[in-house]
């Protein structure tokens, strides 16, 4: 290493919590509803497009979410969507903000490993108060130096927090799911970028591996970060 590892970040959601899948559910459900009106690829096609074309106005989060459906089920139904089936969208968005928060495995003990030895920092994007929620119902928060809540996830985002609460991107390393968020822009920054797989990754999230990167690293799972960080000294 060329400075010694001081501030390690992790991502939240798919990460240390579970999330994807309740937003696959609620599409099947979407999808459902609207199969008098197109088939499944075709809708899935729309409401992805939609997401994309919304990042802008709602940023990240089940709200902005909810607010596509309901976009694309207006579009491919031509302004005739039924309000029953509006209702039903609202309420999965609502089911989706208050489902319980399940941790994925070892991400405690991930993070209780390194509190103490490095500065750690919840680094996530996404709605504010639901990412609030979570975090609170995680029962994690006691365990991080500090926590930010950011509208996108740039290698500029990380430049800056790195600086703020520790020495800088070079010293530090995130942790997270996301190739495209959490590996690929950390290292644009100068960071170290570990990927631990989730599985099941919202395509707006995909990015080719930096496996040309020094700083690039592929976990199985959480339960091999303490092993790595050791391998790094």
């Amino acid at each position: 290493m060329t400075e010694e590892l001081t501030t390690i970040g992790f991502d939240a959601d798919d990460t240390l919590w579970h999330n994807e899948r309740f937003f696959q559910l609620t599409q099947a459900h979407f999808a459902e509803l609207l199969a008098d009106h197109a088939n499944r690829d075709h809708l899935m096609e729309r409401l992805l497009a939609a997401e994309k074309r919304n990042i802008r106005h709602y940023g990240y989060g089940i709200k902005g979410f909810v607010l596509s459906m309901i976009e694309t089920a207006i579009e491919v139904t031509e302004d005739r969507v039924p309000a029953s089936v509006i209702r039903q969208l609202v309420e999965a968005g609502q089911e989706m903000l208050a489902h319980p928060i399940e941790l994925l495995p070892h991400a405690r003990d991930a993070i209780e490993n390194v509190t103490g030895m490095y500065r750690v920092i919840l680094i996530t994007k996404g709605d504010l108060i639901d990412q609030e929620r979570k975090l609170a119902q995680s029962g994690l928060g006691d365990l991080f130096d500090g926590v930010e809540i950011v509208s996108e996830k740039t290698s500029d985002t990380y430049r800056a927090i790195f600086e703020s609460h520790g020495d800088g991107p070079a010293a530090a390393m995130m942790v997270g799911n996301s190739m495209r968020s959490d590996v690929v822009a950390p290292i644009q920054a100068g960071c170290w970028g570990v990927y631990v797989p989730h599985g099941l990754v919202w395509e707006v999230e995909h990015a080719e591996a930096p496996v040309e990167s020094p700083r690039f690293r592929e976990l199985r799972d959480l339960g091999d970060l303490a092993d790595l960080i050791h391998s790094l000294k």
